[in-house]
């Protein structure tokens, strides 16, 4: 990049963050089709890019999530680390000191302001950039990204409004370059699993999902100068609606071809009272701390459910406020039975031969121990949809996905939630590497990212329903469902 070039880039970095800021202010109620006005480049659906020998790296915020993401990427063939940038000086040379003790050269520091960021990304030399802030930040420095020539890979959610969402796309297209929300639960062994059943048909026509991100952060409230509670305690002041929806709705989305076969039509959503944040504070702050100040403003828990144009319904909650255990749901109902998680379960009217086999087996061993008890107590019954088969040792055997089958015990070794966040980017890297599309693409960020806004503004509505956009244009008609990849 020339220095000419290098100037133009910066000033309409200048000008794409100023729409950012602008965009962040609109009503959530606003035009579902904002994007539609002008199309300024190809579709980017299946966009599949050249190979690269290499993948150079840039990563934009090193805290609790980017931090291990510089690990995941120390530990990927074909990468190089170029360059790292934070504000949090700290956590910058944390992770640049990794770096190096993984014996990699080290990488450039840049730092110093909000927008030291945009010092590196002017630089020729990195071709994606790994983006870890706080959510404001993420649409203007996915935009910049790719106005910059680089492919951007940004944390969920993607973006807060619909013209975010709009922005995405609309930037991918003219720049025909990859924005990536890195929606990690995708890569989970469960919802691997899950999606290799969907495709061969197991539980007949899809008809309902279930989704969440029932997670208690109350404690995150307590992290006032650095770390994700010092901004995302804020957001519960600001809005009311679902503020984190896409853990949970990425896998079902994928079960269901959304935006490639189906995608999201409308959504409804309502909230409860707005309670447990302010108890909290009340509880573990004193009288006069600055928590004790705050008017929270997002129900604890917030369900919305989003009908698709094929007719299916899908249902979709969050709370990050009461008190009870983690779940993201991940139900897929079909004809032909349920899958539903925490904890895996699942009930079909008709069972595969192969499981067939063993419920016969495990019967007639039931019907053996009964006689020999003397026919006491109810006699066993062979396994129907009438009730649950959580013993699901069979299932991961027959149904893991061979993503999984092949990585998994890598990925564990790695870590990342699981394994899942370094499965994630190792097919970030292969697919870059091999020139094949990535598993998500804007589209899907977009439109998963759309539940955020548009739920707020069907809440402020009395649950009326609000338009999803088809960020697409019509291309989910045609589009290519994701395969079993390997």
């Amino acid at each position: 990049m020339t220095a000419l070039d290098r100037r133009k880039f910066l000033k309409s970095a200048a000008a794409a963050t100023a729409i950012g800021v602008v965009s962040g202010c609109v009503n959530t109620n606003q035009s579902a089709n904002t994007g539609l006005l002008k199309q300024q480049g190809a579709s980017v659906m299946g966009l599949a890019v050249p190979k690269m020998d290499v993948v150079r790296v840039g990563f934009i915020g090193v805290g609790q999530r980017g931090t291990g993401h510089v690990k995941h990427y120390c530990h990927l063939e074909g990468v190089e680390i170029k360059a790292i940038c934070d504000t949090h000086e700290a956590v910058l040379d944390r992770s640049i000191e990794y770096v190096v003790k993984q014996g990699f050269a080290k990488p450039d520091r840049y730092t110093g302001s909000d927008y030291a960021y945009r010092k590196m990304l002017a630089r020729p030399d990195i071709d994606i950039v790994i983006i870890s802030t706080p959510w404001k930040w993420h649409t203007p420095m996915s935009v910049e990204t790719m106005e910059s020539g680089k492919h951007a890979f940004v944390e969920v959610p993607a973006a807060t409004t619909i013209d975010e969402c709009w922005q995405l796309v609309n930037t991918a297209e003219r720049t025909q370059k990859n924005c990536m929300m890195m929606e990690n639960v995708n890569y989970g062994r469960e919802e691997l699993m899950v999606l290799n059943m969907v495709r061969q048909g197991l539980f007949g026509e899809l008809l309902h999902g279930e989704a969440a991100y029932i997670h208690d952060l109350r404690w995150q409230m307590k992290e006032v100068d650095h770390k994700t509670g010092s901004w995302r305690t804020y957001w519960h002041t600001k809005r009311d609606g679902n503020l984190y929806p896409t853990h949970g709705l990425g896998p079902v989305s994928q079960y269901m071809n959304i935006n490639r076969g189906d995608r999201f039509d409308y959504v409804t959503s309502t909230s409860t009272p707005a309670l447990g944040r302010a108890a909290y504070a009340k509880r573990e702050f004193p009288a006069g701390h600055e928590r004790n100040s705050l008017e929270f403003t997002a129900g604890d828990m917030n369900t919305s459910v989003i009908k698709t144009v094929q007719g299916r319904t899908i249902t979709v909650q969050h709370d990050t406020t009461s008190p009870r255990p983690y779940t993201r749901h991940n139900l897929i109902q079909g004809t032909n039975g349920v899958f539903a998680g925490f904890p895996d379960r699942i009930a079909l009217e008709k069972s595969p031969q192969k499981i067939d086999a063993i419920y016969d087996k495990e019967h007639q061993q039931a019907i053996k121990e009964w006689n020999a008890a003397g026919s006491q107590g109810r006699k066993p019954s062979h396994p129907s949809f009438h009730s649950w088969d959580r013993d699901m040792d069979k299932w991961y055997e027959a149904y893991d996905h061979p993503l999984y089958t092949r990585m998994g015990e890598e990925a564990k070794r790695n870590g990342g939630h699981g394994g899942m966040d370094f499965l994630m980017m190792y097919r970030i890297v292969y697919c870059l590497r091999n020139g094949e599309p990535l598993d998500q693409d804007v589209y899907d960020a977009a439109a998963w990212s759309s539940i955020f806004p548009q739920s707020m503004a069907s809440v402020a509505d009395r649950s009326n329903s609000k338009t999803i956009p088809d960020f697409t244009r019509g291309a989910w008609k045609t589009g290519k469902p994701l395969g079993i990849v390997i």
